[in-house]
């Protein structure tokens, strides 16, 4: 039998948070946040950003996944495919966007049984609209719906949290794209080519992890066009850092 004298402390209070946490009917939202500590939402934090080009679409993302102050994951992959050539980047609660993600992914696919074609990025970005902005006062998501489809071609559709849906020639998102609105004004152009596109996400995702707390770990990139998705991959040494 071992007495609590020999229990460490911080082992004791998980124990007692994760008991209460699991207790039936207990509501911890009525409790003071800070008698849960370590319990805070799991959140992508993140910096999303979405270029079309004229052949497709080129999407890049930062890999951190933050609860608080404590990193979850480093590595999280924030570009999640919908169908073969649609993307969604996620921002916000890691849950909310996975959740909302999976719903689409079915209704997509069902969609494209009963229509006998394959969904289109509109098709996509009203599918994440619709649900963003039925439940918007419970959910916390900020998505990009990127991809490529034979009617229009590449397209970039922004779905901030609120439900909102328009599509854009560019568009970042999350926590680390506050730092970027001057950068993309000053280098985005129009009929940019793939590989300007390339070298301007990059910068940007580098840009916002160097400068956005939330943001950090590598850079994934996704180029979208008619023959297929090309990932990228951006290790942390590896990023265009001058100083």
């Amino acid at each position: 039998f071992t007495s609590t004298r020999d229990i460490p402390n911080n082992l004791l209070t998980m124990a007692t948070i994760a008991s209460l946490q699991n207790f039936p009917g207990f509501s911890k939202e009525s409790c003071p946040q800070d008698w849960f500590p370590g319990s805070e939402e799991v959140s992508t934090g993140t910096t999303l950003v979405a270029v079309e080009f004229a052949d497709g679409v080129v999407i890049g993302a930062d890999s951190r996944t933050s609860m608080g102050t404590w990193v979850a994951n480093r590595v999280t992959d924030k570009l999640t495919p919908v169908t073969d050539s649609i993307f969604c980047c996620r921002s916000g609660s890691a849950a909310d966007t996975q959740a909302i993600t999976d719903v689409v992914k079915y209704k997509l696919n069902f969609a494209e049984i009963e229509q006998g074609r394959p969904a289109s990025v509109r098709d996509a970005a009203m599918a994440f609209k619709e649900i963003c902005y039925e439940y918007r006062d419970s959910l916390m998501a900020g998505l990009i719906v990127a991809g490529y489809d034979k009617s229009t071609g590449g397209q970039v559709w922004c779905v901030p949290i609120g439900g909102m849906a328009v599509r854009q020639p560019m568009c970042i998102g999350g926590s680390g794209s506050t730092y970027l609105y001057g950068m993309m004004d000053h280098m985005y152009k129009e009929n940019m080519s793939k590989k300007e596109c390339e070298n301007l996400v990059l910068q940007a995702v580098t840009q916002a992890i160097r400068r956005d707390g939330s943001s950090g770990g590598c850079c994934r990139m996704a180029i979208i066009t008619k023959d297929g998705v090309e990932r990228k991959l951006w290790l942390n040494n590896e990023l265009p850092i001058k100083y």
